[in-house]
């Protein structure tokens, strides 16, 4: 059975961002696609040092959640990330988790589905949605799209249930990750492989 890793960027673990992701959730599942949710936690998160041990290692030197993520990286078929809106972006522990947890699982990334979800009180949500949809554009996976940007709006969770159009666009992005993994499926079974890319060529814009 596929599954999807679903990560809830908010501190708060059953909040306005948990609501928009269990919605997703539920919907996966309705079509017998395992999900996991990863919340996490309150704890601050180390960014990266630049250090690039995990060039050569293929692991993060900080033995945290993200090391733990990569151990299971091939478990998931796709990713979609979760946050709330702070400042018109999302939420920095989560950004500290996912710069070091892509930057040391980039290539294996590729082919994954993904998808961002951001949850704010009133504006922001479009410059924070931009934001989370960056690491994904940059690593070869597939981006799920819905009917709307994947937004929802509440001061708590009450008040995210309220607002059908948000839910609603968590549906659909569910329904379309769900499609979208089914046809992945049927593509291997009749034998089709992921793209063969060229080696990277990496400029500094000065050559």
């Amino acid at each position: 059975m596929e599954k999807i890793l679903l990560i809830n960027g908010s501190p708060n673990e059953f909040g306005c961002t948990y609501t928009a992701l269990r919605e997703v959730a539920n919907v996966l599942e309705h079509n017998e696609i395992a999900t996991e949710i990863l919340y996490l936690g309150k704890k601050p998160i180390a960014g990266c040092i630049a250090c690039n041990q995990c060039r050569t290692t293929g692991k993060c030197i900080f033995p945290d959640k993200v090391n733990e993520i990569l151990d299971r990286l091939e478990e998931y078929a796709g990713i979609v990330v979760g946050s709330p809106v702070y400042y018109a972006g999302p939420a920095g522990q989560l950004c500290a988790f996912l710069d070091r947890l892509f930057y040391c699982s980039e290539n294996r990334m590729a082919g994954k589905l993904a998808a961002s979800v951001v949850s704010c009180r009133r504006g922001g949500a479009s410059s924070a949605f931009d934001r989370l949809n960056k690491y994904f554009g940059i690593c070869n996976m597939h981006i799920v799209g819905s009917q709307y940007w994947n937004q929802v709006h509440g001061f708590t969770p009450e008040d995210v249930r309220k607002d059908k159009e948000g839910l609603q666009t968590m549906r659909t992005l569910a329904q379309n990750m769900a499609w979208l993994l089914k046809n992945l499926q049927a593509g291997r079974e009749q034998g089709i492989s992921y793209p063969q890319y060229e080696q990277r060529v990496r400029t500094h814009f000065i050559e």
